[in-house]
């Protein structure tokens, strides 16, 4: 059997057209499969074997990420076997490739964001900025890039929103609360000027040189102010993004509202916020019920 794994390899950078790592990967992956079958013949592979092997992966600890791009490479051996005339079908076409688990991202209390906020120097024109663009990630739950890629066009303080062009050149509209708007305000109007000096920029937030905020530069502000607000776990513009959608699913928004003003474009994206949700609540029964 193992005879036709170099031709499976050529036939994955020539008509696959895939890079040589993942050919590397797709073969190790097949290799391993055929060791655990042995000597059965491709005919007499059914579904339970590969059920069978798939198991003891997850029995030896491998993770979703690692069954899932198996699976992926057995798929594609099989699909070339039946290609190839070797066999009728395929035993691996109707198994379902092991969802990935996500990563729940770590979010922050109302207290701890408050913290957060409170840190930039108001006397400083950069304090002024900075807590501009704090209050503005957390009221509008902005990507860190929609966030530095604002114009002074993009806002309508008087009515209370922003808009901001998301992934794909999505256009939406966020609203904006009062502390925002009036922290947005007050750099516009006593800090912007004095950092540009005399300078023009068409970005809503710049730097001290009177350039366009980087994202790298604006990770750095909000570690400098986590730390300083002594926050323990470690924090980026997007774990604000989190605590925003986090929050207002706490105090009672429905999922599509927080989709919208997230811009996501599949609710299941934003569906990873009820399993924070559902995590705190488990915390809080575990620590409160007397059965628990």
């Amino acid at each position: 059997m193992r005879d036709f794994l170099p031709q499976f390899a050529d036939f994955l950078l020539i008509e696959k057209r895939h890079s040589l790592n993942t050919q590397k990967s797709y073969i190790r992956d097949v290799a391993g499969f055929l060791s655990a079958v042995k000597a059965l013949p491709f005919s007499e592979i059914d579904t339970e074997h590969v059920r069978h092997y798939f198991i003891g992966l997850r029995e030896r600890g491998l993770s979703s990420a690692s069954i899932a791009r198996c699976m992926s490479s057995l798929k594609s051996f099989f699909r070339f076997l039946v290609d190839e005339k070797q066999i009728d079908a395929s035993p691996v076409e109707n198994l379902e490739t092991p969802r990935k688990w996500r990563k729940l991202p770590e979010t922050l209390s109302f207290e701890e964001v408050d913290a957060i906020l409170s840190a930039p120097d108001l006397s400083h024109p950069r304090g002024l900025r900075d807590k501009a663009m704090l209050e503005t990630l957390y009221a509008s739950g902005l990507r860190v890039s929609e966030l530095i890629n604002l114009t002074p066009g993009d806002l309508n303080l008087q009515a209370g929103y922003l808009r901001s062009l998301g992934k794909g050149g999505k256009e939406r509209a966020v609203p904006l609360g009062q502390t925002a708007r009036e922290a947005i305000e007050d750099y516009f109007v006593k800090a912007r000027p004095v950092i540009l000096k005399g300078r023009v920029a068409r970005e809503l937030f710049v730097t001290r040189l009177g350039k366009k905020m980087s994202r790298q530069a604006f990770w750095e502000i909000i570690k400098g102010y986590a730390l300083k607000a002594g926050i323990k776990i470690q924090v980026s513009p997007h774990t604000l993004r989190h605590a925003f959608a986090t929050h207002l699913l706490e105090g009672g928004a429905d999922l599509r509202s927080v989709q919208q003003m997230l811009g996501h474009a599949d609710i299941s994206t934003t569906q990873i916020y009820t399993h924070i949700l559902q995590e705190r609540m488990r915390q809080i029964h575990d620590e409160y019920h007397p059965r628990a």
